[in-house]
């Protein structure tokens, strides 16, 4: 079953880009290998919270998966092991888009059946309602 995930994983910042051009070409071809279909966007060099492994700055790469879980294991285990990568983390997507799809048609629902149905008149302030004869 293929599932969607997002990895983030931060490399060091004195990393040259053709060094992470390679690494993310070499996970993205793990993941076509395996049966899945991978995106990556470079989001540059930023300053971390806390310290990580002795470094204050990073290269943050956010990469999304679509395959079986197996992948995503496979990307993991590649990241722990390449030294460059100082910290990861991986969330699987699916779920919350679903959440996120039946919310929003709930709400489109809603606002047809508000601009279908229209609003009752009301009076105007100062004036009475006409009299009504039985």
């Amino acid at each position: 079953m293929n599932r969607s995930y997002e990895v983030m994983f931060i490399v060091r910042p004195d990393m040259a880009d053709e060094d992470l051009n390679k690494l993310i070409s070499t996970l993205e071809s793990s993941v076509t290998f395996a049966g899945g279909t991978a995106k990556s966007e470079v989001w540059g060099k930023r300053r971390l919270a806390y310290k990580v492994a002795k470094f204050n700055d990073g290269i943050f790469v956010l990469f999304m998966i679509e395959g079986p879980g197996a992948v995503v294991r496979e990307v993991e285990r590649r990241l722990r092991v390449t030294e460059q990568v100082i910290k990861f983390i991986t969330v699987r997507t699916d779920e919350e888009t679903k959440r996120l799809d039946k919310i929003k048609k709930i709400r489109d629902a809603r606002k047809k059946t508000s601009v279908a149905a229209p609003a009752p008149a009301t009076p105007e302030p100062g004036t009475e309602p006409a009299p009504t004869t039985v």
